[in-house]
Protein backbone atom coordinates (compact mmCIF):
# COMPACT_ATOMS: atom_id res chain seq x y z
CA UNK A 1 0.00 0.00 0.00
CA UNK A 2 1.31 3.45 -0.95
CA UNK A 3 -0.05 6.79 0.21
CA UNK A 4 2.39 8.77 -1.94
CA UNK A 5 1.63 8.95 -5.65
CA UNK A 6 0.72 11.12 -8.63
CA UNK A 7 -2.82 10.91 -10.02
CA UNK A 8 -3.52 12.15 -13.55
CA UNK A 9 -6.92 12.62 -15.17
CA UNK A 10 -6.01 13.02 -18.84
CA UNK A 11 -8.96 13.54 -21.12
CA UNK A 12 -9.57 14.76 -24.65
CA UNK A 13 -9.41 18.47 -23.91
CA UNK A 14 -7.82 18.84 -20.49
CA UNK A 15 -5.28 17.33 -18.13
CA UNK A 16 -5.31 17.51 -14.34
CA UNK A 17 -2.67 16.10 -12.03
CA UNK A 18 -2.31 15.82 -8.26
CA UNK A 19 0.68 14.99 -6.07
CA UNK A 20 -0.08 13.05 -2.90
CA UNK A 21 2.48 12.54 -0.15
CA UNK A 22 1.55 10.44 2.88
CA UNK A 23 -2.09 10.54 1.85
CA UNK A 24 -2.28 14.34 1.57
CA UNK A 25 -2.56 16.29 -1.68
CA UNK A 26 0.25 18.84 -1.51
CA UNK A 27 0.19 20.14 -5.08
CA UNK A 28 -1.88 20.03 -8.26
CA UNK A 29 -1.76 21.34 -11.80
CA UNK A 30 -4.27 21.92 -14.61
CA UNK A 31 -3.45 22.04 -18.30
CA UNK A 32 -5.34 22.35 -21.59
CA UNK A 33 -3.03 19.71 -23.08
CA UNK A 34 -5.71 17.07 -23.56
CA UNK A 35 -4.95 14.31 -26.04
CA UNK A 36 -6.60 16.35 -28.83
CA UNK A 37 -4.72 19.54 -27.88
CA UNK A 38 -1.07 18.53 -27.75
CA UNK A 39 -0.02 21.30 -30.18
CA UNK A 40 2.66 19.26 -31.87
CA UNK A 41 4.08 17.73 -28.71
CA UNK A 42 3.97 14.05 -27.80
CA UNK A 43 2.17 12.72 -24.71
CA UNK A 44 5.59 11.76 -23.34
CA UNK A 45 6.81 15.36 -23.59
CA UNK A 46 3.68 16.72 -21.91
CA UNK A 47 3.94 14.10 -19.17
CA UNK A 48 7.56 14.93 -18.40
CA UNK A 49 6.72 18.65 -18.22
CA UNK A 50 3.83 18.03 -15.83
CA UNK A 51 5.73 15.77 -13.43
CA UNK A 52 9.08 17.61 -13.58
CA UNK A 53 8.53 19.58 -10.33
CA UNK A 54 7.52 16.36 -8.53
CA UNK A 55 10.04 13.91 -9.97
CA UNK A 56 12.30 14.18 -6.91
CA UNK A 57 9.70 12.36 -4.80
CA UNK A 58 10.01 9.22 -6.97
CA UNK A 59 6.40 8.14 -6.46
CA UNK A 60 4.24 5.95 -8.73
CA UNK A 61 1.93 7.56 -11.28
CA UNK A 62 -1.54 6.36 -12.23
CA UNK A 63 -3.29 7.88 -15.26
CA UNK A 64 -6.88 7.47 -16.42
CA UNK A 65 -8.96 8.79 -19.30
CA UNK A 66 -8.47 9.22 -23.03
CA UNK A 67 -4.71 9.01 -22.60
CA UNK A 68 -5.29 5.25 -22.82
CA UNK A 69 -7.22 5.46 -26.11
CA UNK A 70 -5.95 4.99 -29.66
CA UNK A 71 -5.65 8.78 -29.79
CA UNK A 72 -3.60 8.90 -26.57
CA UNK A 73 -0.22 7.72 -25.37
CA UNK A 74 -0.86 3.98 -25.44
CA UNK A 75 -3.87 2.09 -26.70
CA UNK A 76 -4.85 0.27 -23.52
CA UNK A 77 -7.23 -2.67 -24.09
CA UNK A 78 -10.73 -2.48 -22.66
CA UNK A 79 -11.95 -4.96 -20.09
CA UNK A 80 -15.04 -6.71 -21.39
CA UNK A 81 -18.13 -6.62 -19.17
CA UNK A 82 -19.42 -8.23 -17.09
CA UNK A 83 -16.30 -7.74 -15.00
CA UNK A 84 -15.34 -7.00 -11.43
CA UNK A 85 -14.07 -3.58 -10.43
CA UNK A 86 -11.11 -5.30 -8.80
CA UNK A 87 -10.16 -6.63 -12.24
CA UNK A 88 -9.59 -3.04 -13.35
CA UNK A 89 -7.02 -2.46 -10.63
CA UNK A 90 -5.10 -5.58 -11.66
CA UNK A 91 -5.07 -4.90 -15.41
CA UNK A 92 -3.13 -1.65 -15.58
CA UNK A 93 -0.77 -1.03 -18.51
CA UNK A 94 2.79 0.02 -17.67
CA UNK A 95 4.13 3.05 -19.55
CA UNK A 96 7.83 2.49 -20.09
CA UNK A 97 8.34 5.91 -21.70
CA UNK A 98 7.41 7.55 -18.38
CA UNK A 99 10.80 6.66 -16.86
CA UNK A 100 12.41 7.42 -14.50
CA UNK A 101 8.99 7.34 -12.80
CA UNK A 102 6.91 4.16 -12.68
CA UNK A 103 3.61 4.92 -14.42
CA UNK A 104 0.47 3.02 -15.41
CA UNK A 105 -2.70 3.69 -17.37
CA UNK A 106 -6.07 2.40 -16.16
CA UNK A 107 -8.04 0.28 -18.69
CA UNK A 108 -11.52 1.24 -19.81
CA UNK A 109 -14.58 -1.00 -19.97
CA UNK A 110 -16.46 -2.33 -22.97
CA UNK A 111 -19.64 -4.16 -23.88
CA UNK A 112 -20.15 -5.87 -27.25
CA UNK A 113 -23.61 -7.42 -27.47
CA UNK A 114 -26.27 -7.62 -30.15
CA UNK A 115 -28.33 -4.94 -28.41
CA UNK A 116 -25.55 -2.88 -26.83
CA UNK A 117 -22.11 -1.80 -28.02
CA UNK A 118 -20.53 0.58 -25.52
CA UNK A 119 -17.22 1.77 -24.11
CA UNK A 120 -16.09 3.68 -21.04
CA UNK A 121 -12.73 5.42 -20.74
CA UNK A 122 -12.10 7.36 -17.53
CA UNK A 123 -15.44 6.86 -15.82
CA UNK A 124 -14.33 3.41 -14.63
CA UNK A 125 -12.01 5.16 -12.17
CA UNK A 126 -14.87 7.29 -10.83
CA UNK A 127 -16.92 4.11 -10.58
CA UNK A 128 -14.28 2.42 -8.44
CA UNK A 129 -14.27 5.44 -6.14
CA UNK A 130 -18.05 5.64 -6.01
CA UNK A 131 -18.27 1.97 -5.07
CA UNK A 132 -16.16 2.68 -1.98
CA UNK A 133 -17.81 6.02 -1.14
CA UNK A 134 -21.48 5.67 -2.17
CA UNK A 135 -22.22 2.07 -3.22
CA UNK A 136 -25.34 1.47 -5.29
CA UNK A 137 -26.73 -0.90 -7.91
CA UNK A 138 -27.08 1.91 -10.47
CA UNK A 139 -24.71 4.81 -11.11
CA UNK A 140 -25.33 7.89 -13.25
CA UNK A 141 -22.44 10.04 -14.49
CA UNK A 142 -23.86 13.02 -16.43
CA UNK A 143 -21.75 14.80 -19.01
CA UNK A 144 -21.29 15.34 -22.71
CA UNK A 145 -21.94 11.61 -22.92
CA UNK A 146 -23.88 10.47 -19.84
CA UNK A 147 -23.04 7.02 -18.50
CA UNK A 148 -25.54 4.76 -16.74
CA UNK A 149 -23.91 1.76 -15.08
CA UNK A 150 -25.67 -1.26 -13.57
CA UNK A 151 -23.73 -3.25 -10.97
CA UNK A 152 -24.20 -6.18 -8.63
CA UNK A 153 -21.99 -5.41 -5.65
CA UNK A 154 -18.56 -4.86 -7.30
CA UNK A 155 -19.52 -6.55 -10.57
CA UNK A 156 -20.19 -4.28 -13.56
CA UNK A 157 -23.04 -5.97 -15.42
CA UNK A 158 -24.12 -3.42 -17.99
CA UNK A 159 -23.77 0.22 -18.96
CA UNK A 160 -25.30 2.58 -21.50
CA UNK A 161 -24.25 5.92 -22.97
CA UNK A 162 -26.66 8.76 -23.72
CA UNK A 163 -25.31 11.67 -25.79
CA UNK A 164 -27.49 14.27 -24.08
CA UNK A 165 -24.84 16.94 -23.56
CA UNK A 166 -23.47 16.67 -27.09
CA UNK A 167 -26.96 16.67 -28.62
CA UNK A 168 -27.81 19.85 -26.73
CA UNK A 169 -24.62 21.52 -27.97
CA UNK A 170 -25.14 20.44 -31.59
CA UNK A 171 -28.79 21.47 -31.66
CA UNK A 172 -28.05 24.88 -30.17
CA UNK A 173 -25.03 25.66 -32.35
CA UNK A 174 -25.52 23.80 -35.63
CA UNK A 175 -29.25 23.42 -36.17
CA UNK A 176 -32.20 25.67 -36.91
CA UNK A 177 -33.13 25.59 -33.23
CA UNK A 178 -30.27 27.95 -32.38
CA UNK A 179 -30.83 30.43 -35.21
CA UNK A 180 -31.97 33.96 -34.34
CA UNK A 181 -31.79 33.61 -30.57
CA UNK A 182 -30.87 36.27 -28.05
CA UNK A 183 -28.23 35.65 -25.36
CA UNK A 184 -29.35 32.67 -23.31
CA UNK A 185 -30.29 33.21 -19.68
CA UNK A 186 -31.06 30.76 -16.86
CA UNK A 187 -34.77 29.91 -16.78
CA UNK A 188 -35.84 27.34 -14.18
CA UNK A 189 -39.43 27.53 -15.43
CA UNK A 190 -38.44 26.77 -19.03
CA UNK A 191 -36.23 23.90 -17.87
CA UNK A 192 -39.12 22.44 -15.86
CA UNK A 193 -41.49 22.73 -18.82
CA UNK A 194 -39.01 20.94 -21.07
CA UNK A 195 -38.40 18.34 -18.38
CA UNK A 196 -42.08 17.50 -18.07
CA UNK A 197 -42.44 17.16 -21.83
CA UNK A 198 -39.35 14.93 -21.95
CA UNK A 199 -41.01 12.59 -19.46
CA UNK A 200 -44.43 12.74 -21.10
CA UNK A 201 -43.42 12.02 -24.70
CA UNK A 202 -41.39 8.93 -25.58
CA UNK A 203 -40.63 10.24 -29.06
CA UNK A 204 -38.85 13.54 -28.56
CA UNK A 205 -37.69 13.68 -32.20
CA UNK A 206 -41.02 15.24 -33.07
CA UNK A 207 -40.69 17.65 -30.13
CA UNK A 208 -37.38 19.13 -31.26
CA UNK A 209 -38.79 21.47 -33.90
CA UNK A 210 -41.37 22.66 -31.38
CA UNK A 211 -38.43 24.21 -29.54
CA UNK A 212 -38.04 26.65 -32.42
CA UNK A 213 -41.74 27.02 -33.15
CA UNK A 214 -42.48 27.84 -29.51
CA UNK A 215 -40.26 30.93 -29.47
CA UNK A 216 -41.22 31.98 -33.02
CA UNK A 217 -44.89 31.98 -31.95
CA UNK A 218 -44.15 33.78 -28.69
CA UNK A 219 -44.84 30.84 -26.40
CA UNK A 220 -41.23 30.61 -25.23
CA UNK A 221 -38.75 33.40 -24.50
CA UNK A 222 -35.86 33.41 -26.97
CA UNK A 223 -33.44 33.68 -24.04
CA UNK A 224 -34.85 30.49 -22.47
CA UNK A 225 -34.53 28.10 -25.42
CA UNK A 226 -31.33 26.49 -24.09
CA UNK A 227 -32.86 25.62 -20.73
CA UNK A 228 -36.09 24.37 -22.31
CA UNK A 229 -34.13 22.10 -24.64
CA UNK A 230 -31.92 20.94 -21.77
CA UNK A 231 -34.99 19.97 -19.77
CA UNK A 232 -36.49 18.13 -22.74
CA UNK A 233 -33.34 16.07 -23.37
CA UNK A 234 -32.52 15.32 -19.73
CA UNK A 235 -36.13 14.46 -18.94
CA UNK A 236 -36.30 12.02 -21.82
CA UNK A 237 -32.93 10.51 -20.92
CA UNK A 238 -33.93 9.82 -17.32
CA UNK A 239 -37.37 8.57 -18.33
CA UNK A 240 -35.94 6.15 -20.90
CA UNK A 241 -33.17 4.86 -18.65
CA UNK A 242 -35.53 4.46 -15.69
CA UNK A 243 -37.65 2.24 -17.89
CA UNK A 244 -34.64 0.37 -19.30
CA UNK A 245 -33.24 -0.46 -15.87
CA UNK A 246 -36.72 -1.04 -14.42
CA UNK A 247 -36.28 1.49 -11.63
CA UNK A 248 -39.41 1.87 -9.53
CA UNK A 249 -40.42 4.94 -7.56
CA UNK A 250 -38.37 5.07 -4.37
CA UNK A 251 -35.38 3.17 -5.79
CA UNK A 252 -31.98 4.76 -5.19
CA UNK A 253 -29.20 5.78 -7.56
CA UNK A 254 -25.71 7.23 -7.09
CA UNK A 255 -25.28 10.47 -9.04
CA UNK A 256 -21.65 11.35 -9.80
CA UNK A 257 -20.45 14.75 -11.02
CA UNK A 258 -20.00 18.41 -10.19
CA UNK A 259 -22.87 20.10 -8.34
CA UNK A 260 -23.42 22.49 -11.26
CA UNK A 261 -24.04 19.57 -13.60
CA UNK A 262 -25.85 17.18 -11.29
CA UNK A 263 -28.36 19.82 -10.15
CA UNK A 264 -30.32 19.44 -13.39
CA UNK A 265 -30.34 15.66 -13.08
CA UNK A 266 -31.51 15.89 -9.48
CA UNK A 267 -34.64 17.65 -10.72
CA UNK A 268 -35.16 14.91 -13.29
CA UNK A 269 -34.66 12.14 -10.72
CA UNK A 270 -37.14 13.88 -8.45
CA UNK A 271 -39.61 14.03 -11.34
CA UNK A 272 -39.09 10.27 -11.80
CA UNK A 273 -39.79 9.59 -8.12
CA UNK A 274 -36.30 8.19 -7.56
CA UNK A 275 -34.00 8.70 -4.58
CA UNK A 276 -30.32 9.51 -5.03
CA UNK A 277 -27.06 10.14 -3.26
CA UNK A 278 -24.76 12.70 -4.86
CA UNK A 279 -20.99 12.25 -5.07
CA UNK A 280 -18.66 14.92 -6.42
CA UNK A 281 -16.90 13.72 -9.56
CA UNK A 282 -13.42 14.78 -8.41
CA UNK A 283 -13.91 13.03 -5.08
CA UNK A 284 -14.98 9.86 -6.88
CA UNK A 285 -11.95 10.02 -9.19
CA UNK A 286 -9.51 10.57 -6.32
CA UNK A 287 -11.06 7.74 -4.31
CA UNK A 288 -10.78 5.48 -7.34
CA UNK A 289 -7.12 6.29 -7.94
CA UNK A 290 -6.40 5.75 -4.24
CA UNK A 291 -7.99 2.29 -4.39
CA UNK A 292 -5.95 1.43 -7.48
CA UNK A 293 -2.68 2.67 -5.98
CA UNK A 294 -3.29 0.60 -2.86
CA UNK A 295 -3.24 -2.53 -5.03
CA UNK A 296 -0.10 -1.62 -6.99
CA UNK A 297 2.77 -4.05 -6.93
CA UNK A 298 6.02 -2.91 -8.54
Amino acid sequence: MSESYIAIDWGSTNLRAWLYLDGVCIDSVKSEAGVTRLNGQTPQQIFQQIVAPWRQHNVPVVMAGMIGSNAGWLSVPYLSCPTRLTDVTHRLTRVEEAQPLAAWIVPGLSIAQDDNCNVIRGEETQLIGAYSECPSSLYLMPGTHSKWVRTDDSNVLDFRTVMTGELHHLLMTQSLIGVGLTEQQPSPDAFQQGLELGFADDNIIRCLFETRAAHVLGRLEKSAVSDWLSGLLIGNEVSQMQRHYQMAAGDSITLIGSPALTARYEKALQQAGLRWQQLDGDRAFQAGIRSIVNELEY
